[in-house]
């Protein structure tokens, strides 16, 4: 089963995070949690909603108020998000060194003429 996909209903979900359901809800209103909807409206949970609960149970019982526990866990959030950027663009930088590794040592340099110009006088060649 997906981590994300959400299948766990308010009651399911309270109880496998060990809080109550209403809790569940103040936590929605507080902007801590953003459960999945059905179609009629109900709430549906997954396993990453889950750790996320415990994560704020955590946070909470270091005596953290909600407000605390939303900053904290935007800074979270956005640290997962940057280092997942981070990895993208490290691939990348690897990716370009491989092809720069994998090409013949000044392959690209070509030979050039030069002509030296004072005006006036005629050109000088260096070759």
């Amino acid at each position: 089963m997906s981590q994300h996909r959400a299948v766990y209903v308010i009651s399911v979900a309270a109880e496998l995070a060990g809080m109550h359901p209403q809790t569940l809800r103040i936590y929605e209103r507080k902007g801590l949690l953003e459960p999945a909807r059905t179609a009629g409206g109900n709430r549906r949970y997954s396993e990453a909603d889950i750790d996320r609960l415990r994560r704020i149970t955590e946070l909470a019982s270091t005596g953290m108020n909600l407000a605390g526990i939303r900053r904290v866990m935007q800074l979270e959030d956005e640290v997962t998000r940057l280092r997942t950027e981070l990895a993208q663009l490290l691939d990348v930088v690897r990716q370009a060194q491989v092809e720069v590794d994998r090409r013949a040592p000044r392959r690209d340099l070509v030979p050039l003429r030069q002509a030296v110009v004072v005006f006036g006088e005629q050109a000088l060649r260096k070759d």
